[in-house]
């Protein structure tokens, strides 16, 4: 089933069918091989047809392929059964609480491209790989199509879920006499809809379901982008068995994790943010709609440990000798493409110093069914929602753990650590309640394309972000925080809206870092209008320097939220390589809120943010959800010329530089520390007009005797060199030796270089271009700028978390354009 929605070549396809069926939970149980570079086991869905749910109100939908079309794409019809295959006596591996694997002896059946269809052998299917059920009146059998790539699937079965002892309190039955496909979706159907109070004994029956036998093998296959399955005689989604199990294996070249080794040398392997997203791990429906829970178990070797983007802090349960399993779930339904995993060697920091005020502080806060009478307060589907727990909207410093490859454990511990806690208190002081009752850092291997990647209970961080003072790694540390509200807890419904998760973050980070750093409002106001200045600079090199239907942040206009009938789709340039280079969304979309909070004033603007986060957590929306309840909330003496369409037209719909922003720029005042900078780009300017035939040590003394030294001692931001050296490096006169000459007298040649131990891949930095000289000013934009970010995965979490490039990168080719 190849794409039909005819994207282009650079178009990421959205297949699964989610207008008929959706997974409600997945249960994921896989082993770890590090020798073959694998994920090996079984992933079991629990789903509900949509005809049982509400449809969402505004959705639309444009005509493409009907649910008979899709069927059609199999070969001619004639008559083929798939006889029951009874399962029974498999042998689970583990235990109830380790979710068995139990056919990972099978044989391998897969062909030469790794794709594994029914074994004619083993299932008594007929001659043609597909057919219709032609004793059903001609009518077509249902297709589930669920997003898939780079995977080899060796068989999916139904799963019998009434043979699950207890499970027939779901029948409304003392006991289950008669056993039919009818009963099994009741039982599922009456799991899924289990109230948010009884989610423990929800996640217990889900652990036992995937255990249970099978009971017939299902008919699939898979292409470039999808898995199909069917089975006879279902025609529509409400006849297809709600629960089955999948047995499969992920290849080592598929593109959702990467196997490495950390910077002790030790194997590793990570979800960095692909522009798949998780279909190279596990089939799953990829759209943003389809929110569900998982849980998972993961074994690997008792050395390792296991980091998942779960709400519970695991801990290893043993195997066997040398075997150890660990086990994550989430109980906030979230798209699929937020599930994160890193298995590695990685050491947990520990502060030096923890009082019982900070334990108490972080004491973890286990939901109870007190905490979930008041359901009717948010406005999203059924779950143990937090901003309901009295305890946890109090409470400032959620649990955290830190870790880090061994060699890093000293700068970790020097430069991270110290700086969670203060970060978090900032952010809770401005948005209110944690979505996430938890969250673990982890500095990941050299080779992660990003400065950091936020997921649910979990943020990745580059280990760039441990070098020199602690300004970078704090205004990181705040963005990906951020992103628990803006990408994770509310989502983009349309993946191509990333401006409401990298707009968001990028604004809120200089918010939660002035309160981390405890500025006084006019130095808090002095540090963000020189960051300010910065990203003026690099959004309008962004759009020199990309295509116009690039720079646009809502480009499917009027069909943004759109889907086919089946509720298939596409992300417009998601596979694009240039848009991991790109931050316009993030910059475009930062200027725009600080537009609004302008023009709102900040205690209005954020005050309003507290209460859209209140009424739209756990929930996804459009651009115009966003806007129209900010636009309700303007006193009408504010709100002027504002309108929804009216920010549509200059800022969401057009390229280049918004009307509003060039207008802004061009009638603003300068900061002190801007004028400071200023007055150090002339002085510079000066200098360089002068004969350049000194000796390097000449040049030397000539430059620490002009450096100012207000710029000299400034070690709270480093955003004044950061501007200087963008500044000198714009003008064009400049003799090449000058920026090399600044970079080293303030001290900027240490704040981008890779920690000593780091065995950073060469081509993760790209080499200077022939004729710059000026090699060590690679650090300037990165200190202040740090816009780029995928998330989350994201773009958010509801989002393709596509890897974006690294400032160092910016910084190494605006030399280019400076010096060569």
């Amino acid at each position: 089933m190849d794409v039909k929605l005819e994207p282009s070549w650079d178009d990421l396809p959205l297949m699964a069918n989610t207008s008929h069926i959706l997974v409600k939970h997945y249960v994921l149980d896989l082993d770890v091989d590090f020798e073959s570079q694998i994920f090996e086991g079984t992933i079991v869905l629990f789903f509900e047809s949509r005809n049982r749910l509400e449809k969402q109100s505004g959705s639309t939908k444009e005509t493409c392929r009907s649910e008979s079309n899709e069927a059609c794409r199999f070969s001619t019809p004639e008559p083929c059964h798939s006889p029951v295959t009874d399962t029974r006596t498999s042998s689970s591996k583990t235990g109830y609480n380790d979710f068995a694997i139990c056919g990972k002896g099978e044989k391998d059946t897969s062909g030469k491209d790794g794709n594994h269809d029914n074994p004619e052998q083993a299932s008594g299917i007929s001659s043609s790989k597909y057919c219709c059920d032609t004793g059903n009146h001609g009518s077509e059998d249902f297709l589930l199509v669920l997003d898939c790539c780079d995977l080899s699937v060796f068989k999916v079965e139904e799963v019998d879920v009434a043979a699950v002892p207890g499970i027939e309190t779901f029948t409304g039955s003392p006991q289950i006499t008669f056993v039919s496909e009818e009963l099994r979706n009741q039982i599922v159907h009456e799991l899924v809809t289990l109230p948010a109070d009884r989610w423990r004994e929800q996640f217990d029956y889900y652990a036992h379901c995937s255990q249970a036998p099978g009971c017939g093998e299902l008919l699939f296959d898979t292409d470039t982008w999808s898995l199909q399955i069917r089975k006879t005689g279902a025609q529509t989604a409400t006849d297809f068995p709600h629960a089955i199990r999948i047995w499969y294996s992920t290849k080592p070249q598929g593109r959702s994790v990467t196997w490495t080794s950390d910077q002790s040398g030790r194997p590793c392997v990570y979800t960095m943010g692909s522009p798949v997203n998780n279909r190279a791990l596990f089939p799953c429906q990829e759209p943003p709609v389809a929110m569900s829970t998982w849980q998972a178990t993961v074994g690997a070797a008792a050395s390792f440990v296991v980091l998942m983007s779960g709400e519970n802090s695991a801990k290893p349960t043993q195997l066997r000798e040398g075997r150890a399993s660990w086990h994550y779930y989430v109980t906030m339904p979230m798209p699929a493409s937020t599930f994160t995993i890193a298995v590695g060697s990685w050491a947990e920091m520990k502060p030096e110093i923890c009082s019982s005020e900070d334990l108490a502080a972080e004491r973890s806060l286990t939901p109870s069914e007190a905490d979930f009478r008041c359901v009717g307060i948010c406005g999203h589907m059924e779950y143990p929602c937090r901003f309901q727990n009295p305890s946890a909207t109090t409470q400032e410093v959620i649990p955290h753990r830190v870790f880090a490859p061994v060699c890093l454990q000293g700068a970790c511990q020097e430069t991270l650590l110290p700086l969670v806690r203060p970060c978090l208190s900032a952010a809770h002081s401005v948005l209110g309640t944690h979505p996430f009752s938890r969250l673990d850092i982890l500095i990941v291997p050299a080779n992660f394309p990003s400065l950091g990647m936020a997921s649910p209970h979990i943020i990745f961080l580059s280990q760039s972000v441990l070098i020199g003072m602690n300004h970078l790694c704090g205004t990181r540390l705040c963005h990906e925080i951020a992103h628990a509200w803006f990408g994770l807890a509310i989502g983009a419904r349309d993946w191509t809206e990333e401006w409401l998760s990298e707009g968001f973050a990028t604004h809120l980070e200089d918010v939660f870092w002035a309160k981390a750093q405890q500025l006084a409002p006019h130095e808090a106001w002095e540090q963000q209008e020189l960051k300010a200045d910065l990203r003026w600079r690099c959004l309008q090199d962004e759009v020199r320097n990309y295509p116009e239907e690039m720079q646009v942040l809502r480009p499917n206009k009027e069909k943004t939220g759109h889907v086919s009938d089946s509720g298939s789709s596409v992300i417009k340039h998601g596979l694009n390589p240039e848009k991991v280079f790109m931050q316009v969304h993030y910059l475009k979309g930062y200027f725009l809120l600080r537009f609004l909070a302008q023009r709102l004033g900040d205690d209005t603007y954020f005050a309003f943010l507290r209460k859209f986060v209140h009424t739209f957590h756990g929930q996804l929306i459009l651009s115009q959800d966003f806007l129209q309840m900010l636009l309700e909330n303007i006193p009408e003496e504010k709100r002027l010329d504002l309108s929804v369409e009216n920010i549509f037209r200059d800022w969401l719909e057009s390229s280049g530089i918004p009307q509003p922003l060039q207008t802004e720029r061009q009638a603003r005042a300068e900061c002190g520390l801007a004028r400071r900078v200023g007055a150090e780009v002339h002085k510079w300017i000066r200098v360089n007009r002068r004969p350049h035939k000194r000796k390097r040590r000449e040049t030397e003394e000539v430059f620490e005797k002009n450096l100012s030294p207000s710029l000299r001692l400034e070690r709270r931001t480093q955003s004044s060199p950061s501007l200087t050296s963008d500044q000198v490096l714009q003008e064009t006169s400049t003799a090449p030796s000058r920026p090399a000459c600044l970079a080293s007298g303030a001290s900027l040649r240490a704040e981008d270089s890779e920690p000593p131990n780091s065995a950073k891949p060469q081509e993760d930095i790209p080499a200077l271009p022939t004729g710059c000289r000026a090699g060590l000013l690679n650090c300037s934009i990165a200190a202040v700028v740090g816009d780029e970010d995928p998330r989350s995965s994201a773009l958010g979490p509801f989002s393709p978390r596509a890897p974006h490039m690294t400032v160092k990168l910016i910084s190494f080719y605006r030399l280019q354009l400076s010096t060569s």
